[in-house]
């Protein structure tokens, strides 16, 4: 069994002149190994809202509904990992650099993101599953673009998989599912790291990470 949690930080842009497009695209997979270390990093991240985000005081207006990496305090974000260190779990990062990746191939985001996936799903020893994968992932796609990426991921992977073995792929927001929250924490610390040098965050969980790579290589 197989728990698997995709999100990326920064954007696909690539018309660098224009503010707010960054130079780095991060893929992220968080995997979980078994029930129980899922059911464990789910508290964690109830607890560090309840305990750092809501406390007593706060205005309901004021309340924020999920852990983010852009949001989140270094604190918070330590006090997090302090909860999950000890979880069973790793990482697998590819970090596109687009600034080299557009000079020799075309442009297209839907296709880059596929095929961004792809990288960090290779990475996986998939072939070794025995009950189910289930990858969920952060819902940033249209309904369309959300068919073509379950059909390209399908494809790619059913060849790894043993036939025996279901992949099981659902789209959620993040706010809805408490491990994208937690792999949002850590893209984001591997997307500070690469796009302006700040590696203070990563620095804290970078022995989770199993795979890095940056791509081109």
């Amino acid at each position: 069994m197989s728990y698997l949690y995709l999100d990326e930080s920064g954007n696909l842009g690539h018309q660098f002149q224009h503010s707010g497009v960054s130079r780095h695209f991060v893929t992220t997979l968080l995997e979980v190994p078994n029930e129980a270390a899922k059911k464990a990093m789910e508290k964690a991240v109830v607890k560090t809202m309840r305990h750092k985000i809501c406390g007593k005081g706060k205005r309901h207006r004021d309340i924020v509904t999920e852990l983010k990496g852009a949001k989140t305090s270094l604190e918070i974000k330590r006090y997090f990992y302090r909860q999950v260190a000890d979880i069973p779990f790793n990482l697998y990062t590819v970090i596109l650099d687009k600034k080299r990746f557009i000079n020799h191939l075309e442009f297209n985001s839907s296709r880059v993101y596929n095929f961004i996936t792809q990288l960090v799903l290779k990475q996986m020893p998939l072939e070794q599953a025995t009950n189910y994968v289930m990858l969920t992932v952060d819902r940033s796609k249209s309904k369309v673009e959300i068919r073509e990426f379950d059909t390209s991921l399908f494809n790619q992977l059913e060849a790894r998989i043993p036939p025996q073995v279901p992949l099981i792929i659902h789209h959620y927001y993040s706010h809805e599912n408490k491990l994208l929250q937690a792999v949002d924490l850590f893209a984001w610390g591997i997307f500070r790291k690469y796009e302006t040098g700040d590696a203070e965050w990563y620095d804290v969980f970078k022995r989770k990470i199993v795979y890095e790579q940056t791509y081109p290589l």
